[in-house]
């Protein structure tokens, strides 16, 4: 699951990275269907001392917030949270309670000596509104709730803003993974990501059964095996997805003190696992979202050669961090299929292969 040189963080998950909390809050039924029924939620990442981030859209069909302020030339450098979010653009509406919880806890730009503050959270939303019933969907009261449960422990799966989520014909939902690199320019440096998985693309491989994030000599390591052919059969008779608008989006963080522009190069990189474990992945059906942030809790060592004045003394860093960036999202999404659990009759990975981990 990780190469030569690497090692999986102590959670394997977005917390790793320290200065990072999650928390999750959704609504589910037991019984919700496609059409009734409550099933929504939003997951919020907490930086408690602020990140600088940045952030890059690639899916033609996006739902976002102040990702605009998170362009490279302009002028605010660190955020306080990050939303992802089901409810499609209705779902937007929990970042006002992530904003008054920023707020009730002295969190944001500082405006003035009376203790003003205005918290910077961007976020994206996945279209889930089938699920359940349409007029059920993420409020600000969702989003101030998970920011009230954010920690370094949380679920995976079915949560949160992976409730409703579908991944192709199968559950989507919420995962997580994170790399600490070996010996280079980037010693001891964790990168990690946070992904709800909700595309129209498929995440599995018809010709194995593996998710496309696993190949056949890795599958023992996830404790996966190729499943039965008649299972394979009855997956890839389910067909296609058949909804209109979907996307996964998510979160690349890193202890290294990255500027925004470098922030900006993470999280094109991290598109790079999205592809590797969806395909086809940035389609006009998707809003695929990814925010990178660096918290710079992990002092960088001076670089063993002096790069040329024209590029970025971090270079070498910001190299290796971007490669890891693609190989956190790919597990992380492999890591939602896996966890997901069935939701209104949408059914999971598992349920789908049980023989897959017969190992």
């Amino acid at each position: 699951m990780t190469g030569a040189g690497v090692r999986t963080g102590p959670r394997n998950s977005l917390a790793d990275v320290e200065g990072l909390l999650v928390g999750h809050h959704h609504e589910l039924d037991r019984d919700a269907s496609l059409g009734s029924g409550r099933a929504a939620g939003c997951t919020v990442v907490l930086a408690p001392g602020g990140a600088t981030a940045s952030v890059d859209v690639r899916g033609g069909g996006p739902g976002t917030r102040e990702t605009d302020l998170l362009d490279p030339s302009h002028t605010v450098q660190r955020v306080d949270a990050v939303l992802l979010t089901g409810g499609s653009a209705y779902g937007l509406a929990a970042a006002d309670g992530v904003m008054r919880w920023l707020e009730e806890h002295g969190r944001g730009i500082p405006m003035d000596a009376d203790g003003h503050v205005v918290p910077i959270v961007p976020g994206a939303v996945i279209f889930d509104l089938p699920v359940g019933d349409w007029s059920v969907r993420p409020t600000a009261d969702h989003g101030f709730l998970a920011a009230e449960a954010a920690a370094v422990d949380f679920a995976v799966g079915s949560v949160g803003a992976g409730v409703g989520a579908r991944a192709g014909v199968l559950k989507g939902g919420v995962g997580t993974a994170s790399i600490v690199l070996g010996a280079g320019a980037a010693e001891g440096v964790t990168v990690a990501a946070l992904i709800v998985a909700n595309p129209v693309g498929s995440v599995f491989d018809p010709g194995t059964g593996l998710p496309w994030g696993v190949g056949v000599s890795e599958a023992a390591g996830w404790g996966l095996r190729i499943p039965d052919r008649a299972e394979l059969a009855a997956a890839t008779a389910l067909g296609q997805k058949g909804t209109v608008l979907n996307t996964t989006i998510g979160v690349v963080a890193t202890d290294a003190g990255l500027s925004k522009a470098g922030c900006r190069r993470v999280a094109v990189a991290g598109h790079d696992g999205l592809a590797r474990a969806i395909r086809p992945a940035h389609s006009p059906l998707d809003g695929d979202t990814l925010f990178a942030l660096a918290t710079g809790t992990r002092a960088s060592a001076p670089p063993e050669a002096p790069m040329p004045a024209a590029f970025p003394p971090d270079l070498a860093v910001l190299d290796s961090v971007c490669a890891a960036a693609a190989d956190a999202v790919e597990r992380a999404i492999v890591g939602a299929v896996l966890a997901a659990t069935p939701v209104a009759g949408i059914p999971s990975y598992r349920e789908l292969f049980p023989s897959a981990f017969d190992v």
